[in-house]
């Protein structure tokens, strides 16, 4: 996984972190080189929206040609189809597949959780942008616990 920090006013999927204005993203790279990151997700979201990726191309500031590229390139990145489209002039449009959902609520839900274990983090961060920062310490941030570690640290003792 990628996670990148951007300026506040930044375009994407983001995730605000504690009245900051940082603004979190995440990006998935696959082995094989394949990757699924804000605008992906952004556009399936404007798809879902507007039933027409034109429409949903035009919703978030992409090019039709752009928006179809990465369709295409969701639709060969998975065994299974993200949208489906309907042609014609009466009841055409597009619709993003139950499966697509899936995609699109797993990416949000890994953005909450990396805000969730970022945002420490993230707001040291940010606050050394400023002149006045002084840093805590010099020690490494602790690393966040999962139940399971937890539990398994509970029974060592």
């Amino acid at each position: 996984m990628t996670l990148r920090h951007s300026a506040p006013g930044a375009r994407g999927g983001d995730v605000v972190t504690k009245n900051i204005g940082t603004r979190l993203f995440l990006r998935v790279d696959f082995p094989d080189g394949r990757r699924l990151g804000p605008g992906k997700i952004m556009l399936l979201e404007a798809i879902r929206e507007h039933r027409s990726i034109l429409s949903a191309a035009k919703a978030i500031g992409m090019s039709y040609r752009r928006a179809w590229l990465l369709v295409d390139e969701l639709d060969r990145m998975f065994e299974q189809r993200v949208i489906v489209t309907f042609p014609g002039r009466r009841g055409a449009g597009t619709e993003v597949t139950a499966f697509g959902e899936r995609i699109i609520a797993l990416y949000r839900a890994m953005e909450r959780q990396a805000a969730k274990a970022t945002n420490a983090a993230v707001d040291e961060l940010t606050k050394a942008l400023s002149a006045e920062f002084r840093p805590q310490s010099h020690a490494e941030p602790e690393e966040p616990q999962t139940a399971g570690a937890a539990g398994k640290q509970a029974k060592a003792i």
